[in-house]
């Protein structure tokens, strides 16, 4: 019986330092979206973000006027996300980010 309580115990310490790490390899960029009628195209937004290698995710829900990216640790730049979403535009519309300190 000591021994199953002893293994659980490891196993709980041993996610607990997994999530650790993912965590900490894993950095928050918040964007300010602006632009005529940016507000329309949020899914080609969403599209370029996700486009970018190293991205994991993309909200755009949580806060209005914004994108909250989570991205790999050193792998995508916020310069990178800011140049991908400053690419979305069209005919008479077009998108720009700043990245929010």
């Amino acid at each position: 019986m000591q021994r199953i309580r002893i293994g659980i115990v490891l196993l709980v310490a041993l996610s607990g330092c997994v999530s650790l790490a993912q965590a900490a390899a894993e950095q928050k960029v918040m964007l300010m979206l602006a632009g005529t009628y940016c507000d329309v195209y949020l899914g080609e937004v969403e599209s370029a973000l996700k486009n970018v290698a190293g991205v994991k995710a993309v909200d755009l829900k949580s806060l209005k006027g914004h994108a909250i990216v989570m991205v790999e640790h050193d792998k995508a730049t916020p310069n990178q996300l800011v140049k991908a979403v400053n690419g979305v535009k069209g005919d008479g519309w077009h998108c720009s980010a700043q990245v929010m300190k």
